[in-house]
């Protein structure tokens, strides 16, 4: 009937009471736990993505006469696991939309243990089984990963209070700094263990096969460690409210983990967001996410351009200007050591402290500035390391140049995780409507590992120069810089405020509630 449309239209607009509730929550200890589950998933996701890069060398050493891995297979060892991320973020991306974000969250997790386990257990007599046994487990681990993107950012987002969501969902993305890192620390003492055991002077060979080994199957610990408290985690109240129609659940959910008082609606179960039940394939959605939804995916696949080819190839670079030595004048373990010596000093220096500031100042500055100085600023420092080897070469090649380079290839990390690896994580979980939220999120972050594989591919098969590829490189940041200026700030604002789930009546605090201009910084 006529008269009962303005009726639902204003409760389609009214913020359920639970929605509210956690909005306006006090940060409290389930917080905290929630970030610690879902942050171990991301040291693991680091710790098996970025682990690659300390034995890719080893396997070069050990199956190959020339001790270096050909060009494709160098490709396939390092992409395989990206390629399977992209399949893992679309498909948990969207079944977590389907039937929930807790109860695929698991799954993702024992395919990491299942599948780094088997990784380092690929053993057979031939070379070429090795490779290929290596490479189906590292796809499928990549699968799993790619799955703890939008389930992780998702779930974070949605218990999170307005005030604070995004230091939340930046800490949890800031784990994989601490993966980086114990990747490097795990390869270093492996690598110094085998390399004083018994008989390592006469077969160095037969001991690095087992280190590159142990250093892929410790992976699966922190995963191991966290599947049981995944496991008692309650779906989010937005997707039981929003999705599920169950605000009753919902509130009982909250009730049980968070110290807030909640009172269900149940009357307006069957009619909060109908005006708002727009599909994915439809010209709504088009009309008022497409853009958001472009641009997220192009922020995230110039930033991971950059991102995944100076993590995944460091020691490339490093060795390009003289800061590690040649392979041929070390033995296996001594290149490993190396290697992962650079990584850990890289993420101490760099990326630990970016990570840092990300969480201390996402909910003060906003992520909008905060990507957009990112970029800018490793924009800076990547000319600062292109412009002087232009000039000279040598520059490198003395004790003061290692040191400018050192500092400033750690000022691009910092950056890079201070600003847009941080916020394109943020963003796509914040911007979209609860329905589609973990979705859109997976294809933003498939997006972004396309650039990471464009990056790897590129790297390998160019064969460009350090300057050439940092040059190439401020492009991306600038492209990226562009698309950033399209999408909304999401600073302390309610994710239905953000996505238009809820219109501009005042909510139940009392104040009223604007819009972001879609150009705002």
């Amino acid at each position: 009937m006529p008269w009962r449309q303005p009726t639902q239209a204003l409760m389609a607009r009214k913020q359920l009471k639970v929605l509210h509730a956690l909005d306006i929550a006090t940060t409290q200890v389930y917080h905290f736990t929630a970030i610690a589950i879902a942050g171990m998933g991301f040291f693991t996701d680091a710790y098996d993505l970025f682990s690659i890069s300390l034995v890719t060398d080893l396997l070069g050493r050990i199956y190959y006469t020339d001790g270096v891995l050909p060009v494709g297979v160098s490709a396939l060892v390092n992409g395989v696991a990206l390629c399977g991320t992209v399949v893992g973020q679309l498909f948990f991306g969207w079944l977590g939309d389907k039937v929930g974000r807790r109860h695929i969250y698991g799954v993702t997790l024992k395919l990491m243990v299942i599948c780094s386990i088997a990784s380092g257990l690929s053993f057979h007599r031939s070379r070429k089984s090795v490779i290929t046994t290596l490479c189906f487990f590292r796809f499928w681990l990549g699968f799993g990963i790619g799955g703890d993107y939008p389930l992780s950012a998702t779930i974070m987002a949605e218990y999170a209070n307005k005030k604070t969501r995004g230091a939340f969902i930046a800490a949890v993305f800031a784990m994989q700094g601490l993966g980086n890192l114990a990747a490097g620390i795990v390869a270093i003492i492996v690598s110094q263990s085998f390399k004083h055991a018994p008989g390592y002077d006469h077969d160095p060979h037969w001991h690095a096969d087992y280190v590159w080994r142990i250093i892929l199957m410790v992976g699966a610990i922190p995963a191991i460690l966290t599947y049981y408290w995944r496991m008692r985690m309650p779906e989010t109240a937005r997707f039981t409210a929003l999705i599920a129609k169950d605000i009753k659940k919902a509130s009982s959910n909250m009730a049980l983990v968070l110290n807030i008082d909640i009172v269900a609606e149940i009357e307006e179960a069957d009619v909060f967001n109908r005006e708002h039940e727009f599909g994915f394939f439809t010209m709504e959605f088009v009309h008022r996410h497409g853009l958001h939804l472009l641009s997220t995916m192009i922020c995230w696949f110039m930033l991971d351009m950059s991102f995944y080819l100076l993590n995944l190839f460091m020691k490339n670079i490093f060795t390009e200007v003289r800061f590690i030595k040649d392979a041929s004048t070390m033995s296996p373990l001594d290149q490993t050591y190396n290697i992962a010596r650079t990584q850990a000093l890289i993420t101490v220096i760099g990326t630990l402290p970016g990570f840092f500031f990300a969480v201390k100042f996402m909910d003060r500055i906003g992520r909008i500035k905060m990507q957009i100085v990112g970029f800018i600023m490793m924009s800076v420092f990547m000319l600062g390391l292109a412009i002087p080897q232009v000039l000279s070469k040598t520059i490198w090649y003395s004790r003061y140049g290692n040191i400018y380079f050192i500092v400033i290839y750690s000022a691009i990390m910092f950056f890079t995780d201070f600003g847009p690896n941080s916020t394109t994580f943020i963003l796509p979980a914040e911007i979209f409507p609860a329905r589609m939220r973990s979705t859109c999120h997976g294809i933003a972050g498939a997006g972004g590992k396309g650039g990471a594989i464009t990056g790897v591919l590129w790297f390998l098969y160019a064969n460009k120069g350090l300057p050439i590829i940092l040059f190439v490189l401020v492009g991306c940041n600038i492209i990226g810089l562009v698309f950033t200026l399209i999408l909304p700030e999401t600073k302390k604002r309610s994710l239905e405020e953000v996505t238009g789930e809820r219109g501009n009546d005042e909510d139940q605090g009392g104040f009223s509630l604007v819009r972001t201009p879609l150009f705002t910084i």
